[in-house]
C-alpha cells in the first residue's frame, strides 16, 4: 500500500493527527477487547517513528523489538505474535528473505513502513509475505486501519492457500483412486464401476476418505509385489542349481539351458525392481548383499557345467537363499498385514519344491559333497513342504482357482517323491527316467505355486489390507 507523498518517514501534524497523551488515550478507548500482540522490526537505523507508543495506544501489546532481520523468524517462533510491524527505511534482500522464511515457518500478517517506492521492491515484498507496504506516510490515526488491512489481506491469503491445498488434496486423492481402481480391475477382472463401488464400500465401512482407502490398497499391492519378488529370489536360487545339474546330466540339455537363461533374467529383473521399488534407507542393507552374492553366482553359472563346479555353485546359491530369506522376512514384518503370511507361505513352497528337486538330483547324479547330511535335509524339506501345504488347504481364503492349484500341487509333489531314490542309487534308463520325472514334476510344482502366489497377491483380503 502506498500512502500520500512525504519528504520522509515522519509524524505529520494537522487536524487528523492524534498527538500527546490525550490523543493516544482516545485511540486506546477504541481498541479491541483482545489485545493484538505485535513483534516490532527496526533493522539497521535509528527509529524515526513513534511506533511502539502508538501501537500501545492503539490497543496492541508490543512483545519485543528486533533490530536484525536475521533474527525475525527466531523471535517470531519464540513470541508467537499476532502481527509483525516494521520500520525499514531501505529494504534489502535480507528483509525479503526473512519475511519469506517467516511465511513458510510461521505465517503472520506483516505491515511495513518504508521510504522505498521502488516498484520492483514492492513486487518483491508482495511475493515475500508482506501484506501492507506503506511508503513515506505515517499518522497515528491510520495505524489501526493499516493493521486491520494487513490482517485482512493475511486472512484472505490464508483462505486462498487453504482452498488451493484442498483442491490439490482432491486432485491427489483422485489420482490415488484411479490407481487403486486400476489395481482392483487388473487383479480381480472388475469393471471401472465395480472397482469404484468396492472403494466406496470400504470407505464407508472403515470411516476413511476414499483417498485413504485407495492409498492403503496401493501400499498393500506394492508390499505384496515386493514380497512376491523377494520370494521368487529364494526359489530361483535353488532352481538355478537344479537346472545346472540337469544340464550336467544332459536331460534335454537345450530345454534346460533355456530355463536356466530365463531364471538368470528373472533374478536380474527382480533385483532391479526391488532396487527401485524399496526404500534404500530401510532395505539397502539387505539388498546390497543380495546383489553382491548374485553377481558371484551369475559368473559361476557361465560356461558348460562341470562336476567340480557343482558344490561352489550350490554354496553361492545357499548364500543367495539366505540373503533373500532375510529380505522376505523383513518385508513381511514391514507390511503389517496378516494376509502377507499367506503369500509368504505360498511363495516359500516354490523354493521348497526346487530345493527338494535339487537335492534329489544330487543323489541321482552321485554328487558326494554333503551327501551324509542330505537325507536328513531332504526329510526336513519334505516336512516343511507338507506342513505348509496342509496350512494352505485349511485356509478360508480360497477360490475355485486356488483349490484347483492346490490339488494339482499335491499330485505333482507325490510324483516327485516317487522319483526320489530310496537307498539304492538307480542307473541307466531308470536313472534317466527319474531325472526326467524330477525335472518335469518340479517345474509343474513351480507353475502351480507361481499361480497360487499370484492369486493370493491379488486377493481382496490382501489388497484391502
Amino acid at each position: 500500500m502506498i500512502g500520500a507523498p512525504f519528504a520522509g518517514l515522519r509524524r505529520t501534524a494537522g487536524p487528523a493527527a492524534v498527538a500527546g497523551a490525550a490523543g493516544r488515550g482516545l485511540i486506546h478507548n477504541k481498541c479491541l477487547i483482545h489485545m493484538t500482540s505485535v513483534l516490532l522490526l527496526r533493522p539497521g537505523s535509528r527509529a524515526l517513528l513513534p511506533l511502539q507508543e502508538d501501537l500501545s495506544a492503539a490497543g496492541c501489546r508490543v512483545l519485543a523489538t528486533i533490530d536484525d532481520c536475521s533474527k525475525l523468524v527466531q523471535a517470531a517462533v519464540q513470541h508467537a505474535p499476532d502481527l509483525v510491524v516494521g520500520e525499514v527505511l531501505r529494504p534489502d534482500e535480507a528483509l525479503f528473505k526473512a519475511t519469506q522464511t517467516l511465511a513458510e515457518v510461521l505465517p503472520r500478517p506483516v505491515l511495513l513502513f518504508t521510504d522505498d517506492a521502488d516498484a520492483t521492491h514492492i513486487e518483491r515484498a508482495t511475493g515475500a509475505g508482506v501484506h501492507a507496504w506503506v511508503v513515506s506516510g505515517y499518522e497515528a490515526g491510520r495505524l489501526r486501519p493499516l493493521l486491520k488491512l494487513a490482517q485482512a489481506r493475511f486472512e484472505r491469503e490464508q483462505a486462498l492457500l487453504e482452498q488451493l491445498r484442498d483442491v490439490s488434496q482432491r486432485f491427489e486423492e483422485r489420482k490415488l483412486v484411479e490407481r487403486a481402481k486400476g489395481i482392483l480391475m487388473r487383479a480381480r477382472a472388475l469393471s471401472d464401476d465395480d472397482a469404484f463401488q468396492i472403494l466406496r464400500t470400504a470407505s464407508m465401512h472403515t470411516n476413511q476418505r476414499l483417498g485413504q482407502v485407495s492409498e492403503q490398497i496401493i501400499q498393500s499391492a506394492h508390499v505384496a509385489e515386493a514380497l512376491n519378488r523377494a520370494g521368487q529370489l529364494r526359489m530361483l536360487s535353488q532352481r538355478l542349481v537344479k537346472l545346472y545339474l540337469l544340464r550336467l546330466a544332459d536331460v534335454p540339455s537345450r530345454q534346460q539351458q533355456a530355463l536356466l537363461d530365463e531364471s538368470v533374467q528373472r533374478v536380474d529383473a527382480n533385483l532391479a525392481w526391488l532396487g527401485k521399488g524399496l526404500s534404500q534407507p530401510s532395505f539397502g542393507d539387505l539388498l546390497d548383499p543380495l546383489g553382491a552374492t548374485w553377481r558371484a553366482l551369475k559368473a559361476s553359472l557361465k560356461g558348460k557345467p562341470v562336476v567340480a563346479q557343482v558344490l561352489p555353485v550350490d554354496e553361492l546359491a545357499e548364500r543367495l537363499l539366505q540373503d533373500a530369506e532375510r529380505l522376505t522376512a523383513s518385508l513381511q514384518r514391514a507390511g503389517a498385514v496378516a494376509s502377507l503370511q499367506v503369500l509368504n507361505a505360498a511363495g516359500r513352497q516354490r523354493m521348497l519344491s526346487q530345493r527338494f528337486a535339487k537335492m534329489a538330483l544330487m543323489d541321482l547324479l552321485g554328487v558326494e559333497g554333503g551327501a551324509a547330511g542330505r537325507s536328513a535335509a531332504m526329510t526336513a524339506v519334505q516336512q516343511d513342504f507338507e506342513r505348509a501345504l496342509a496350512y494352505l488347504n485349511g485356509l478360508p481364503l480360497t477360490t475355485p482357482d486356488i483349490r484347483s492349484a492346490l490339488d494339482e500341487a499335491a499330485t505333482g509333489w507325490q510324483q516327485m517323491l516317487a522319483a526320489t531314490p530310496q537307498g539304492r542309487r538307480p542307473a541307466g534308463r531308470d536313472r534317466l527316467a527319474r531325472l526326467e520325472t524330477v525335472a518335469h514334476a518340479s517345474e509343474g510344482l513351480l507353475a502351480h505355486f507361481e499361480s497360487l502366489s499370484t492369486h493370493y497377491e491379488r486377493s481382496m483380503q490382501m489388497l484391502m489390507g
